[in-house]
Formats: C-alpha cells, structure tokens, sequence
C-alpha cells in the first residue's frame, strides 16, 4: 500500500513514509486473514438460508394461487426477493474471499456494500407493490381459503426460523449478512401476519384481513429497506463513518507534540470492517532534522487505532515541514 497516496507535489522530503508503509502492510495482512475465516462460515449459511427460502417461496407461490390470498402472494413476492437477495449476498461474500491485486488493491471488499444496495431496491420494488394491490383489494376483496392459507403460513413461519438461526452468528460480520438476515427476518414477521389474517377469516369470515396482513407486511418491508439503502448509499459516496467524529480525530492529532497543523482530513469506508483514514500532518520544521518524525508517526498510528470509537488501522499519513505547508498552501482544503 503505498504511503503517497494523494497527488501533491510535496513529498521530497518525507523519508518517514516508509516506516508507516511497513506498519499497515502487517495490520492489512491480519485483517484479510481474519475476514476469509468469517467469510467461509458465512457463505455456509448463506448457502442454507437460501435453499430453506426457495422451498419456502415454491410452497407459498402454489399456496397463494389456490387460496386466491393476497397475504400469500405478497410473502411469496418477499420470499421471491429473499431467494435472489441471498443469491447476490453468496456472490459478494464469494467476491469478498478474492485477495487484493494491482487493479483492485482493496480487493472486492466493496461487494458488500452493493449487494446491500441491490437487495434494498428489491425490496422496495415488492414493497410497493404490496400497497399498490393491497389498496385495490381493499375496495373489492377476494374470497379467500383460510384453511390452507393458515397451513403454508405455518410452513413458511418454521423456514424463516430456520433460516434466521442459521444466519444469526453471522448477522453483524459486515452490511451484507446484516441484509440478509433482516430479509429473513421480515420474512417471518410477514408469515405470523398470514397466519393471523387465516385465523381471523376462519373466525369471522373478514377476508379484507388477508388484505390487511399484506399491507402490514409491506409495511414492514419499506422502512427496513429504505435504511438498508441510505447505509449503502452512503459508503459508496465515501461519507465519514457515523461512528467517527473527525472534529475529534483532528483535534487528537494536533494535540500530539510538534504537531502544527492538519489537512486534507478524510475518513470513509471501503466496507463495514474496514475504516481508511488519510491526513497531511504539519510537523515542526526541526523534526525531519532530528529524528522526531517517526516517533511522532508512531503516536499518532496507537492514536487512531486505541483512542477513537473504531479502529483504523488502514491510516495514510504524510508528514510535512512547516515551509513544505506553506508553500502549497493554497491547495489545501479539508
């Protein structure tokens, strides 16, 4: 990983780069390591969610054209979703085992984000179709079969289950299992609400109850997917991590000793475990004379990665003499 990583023009004199290109290369070996040994086991349960999903969505699709059950058709839709959500989130997680290159030196950490992204716009496409045939069914509601309506609702209730015990140990590894598990989650919040409206025709003979249970479910599916999509969205426009208070970041650095100035302070994620921080440090002029810059280095490394809310271990600092600042000052920002 390479310690210039920004574009300016000044960095002659930063002999010190190299003991911080040492350090990270380490830390980033350690890190990969750990994340292949979570990505084996959570593409194991991926792989089993999946396939529970798909019997459970060919139960309701057979289900919901019997019974005529709106309740059905929009869990069948979600469940439908859920298959290829977990589809997308096998192929990232796949994605994530590969290693770094030259052309994608972050490796493909960043297919999670995008498999999150993916899934929450599916589900806000079923989502609004449940209330779009929910309102409509409202006005003129069908008959519906409570009997096997409460029967494949009871199926697809002990598949959800199934599924979100499986996908539990690994529902916070990273944005893509968190996904993935609220899918399945929703999917059997959606399942006890078929159920419901199947008792409750059988007790009463109100089939807008079917009606009701299918909005219900919509309803829980378009809030969970719009902040599943605002997450995703904003690590790919590289926002600063909400855990991270940069205000924070850059008064801890300028608190350390010969520290004179900091700029072009940016922070932001390539995926959820892995936090990226760059910053060009001003540092008295007398410390790249005397040996100071790499002590001073050293601290400001422990800070960032012991003295904030997370870890950042993936650190680009380049160190600047007060005259090297000065006379590229009109570039700086941040």
């Amino acid at each position: 990983m390479s310690e210039h990583h920004d574009h300016d023009t000044h960095n002659h004199e930063h002999h010190d780069e190299s003991h911080d290109h040492d350090h990270h290369g380490h830390g980033h070996g350690h890190g990969h390591s750990h994340n292949h040994a979570h990505g084996s086991t959570n593409r194991k349960r991926l792989g089993i969610a999946l396939g529970i999903t798909g019997l459970i969505f060919a139960a309701e699709v057979i289900g919901a054209i019997v019974t005529d059950s709106l309740a059905l058709l929009v869990d069948a839709g979600h469940m439908l979703t859920d298959s290829l959500g977990l589809v997308v989130a096998l192929i990232a997680a796949t994605l994530m085992k590969r290693p770094p290159s030259e052309r994608h030196t972050w490796g493909w950490q960043r297919a999670e984000v995008l498999s999150a992204g993916a899934q929450s716009a599916i589900l806000l496409c079923v989502g609004g179709y449940a209330i779009y045939e929910g309102v409509l069914r409202l006005f003129a509601p069908p008959e519906v079969e409570a009997g096997g309506v409460a029967v494949i609702g009871v199926v697809g209730l002990l598949g959800n289950v199934a599924s979100l015990l499986v996908l539990m140990g690994g529902k916070d590894s990273n944005l893509n299992m968190r996904a993935a598990f609220l899918e399945v989650l929703n999917d059997a919040l959606g399942s006890v609400a078929v159920i419901v409206s199947a008792v409750v025709i059988a007790l009463t003979g109100w089939t807008r109850a079917d009606t009701i249970a299918g909005l219900l479910v919509a309803a829980l599916i378009v809030p969970r997917a719009l902040k599943l999509l605002r997450e995703s969205g904003s690590i790919l426009l590289e926002a600063t991590p909400t855990e991270l208070d940069l205000t924070k970041v850059r008064q801890h650095l300028l608190e350390r000793p010969h520290v004179k100035e900091v700029h072009d302070l940016h922070a932001s994620v390539v995926s959820t475990e892995l936090p990226v921080l760059t910053a060009h440090v001003v540092l008295a002029d007398e410390c790249f004379t005397d040996g100071h810059s790499q002590e001073i280095l050293a601290d400001i490394q422990e800070c960032l990665i012991k003295h904030h809310e997370i870890r950042i271990e993936h650190c680009t600092l380049q160190l600047e003499s007060e005259k090297v600042a000065e006379k590229h000052k009109e570039h700086l920002h941040a």
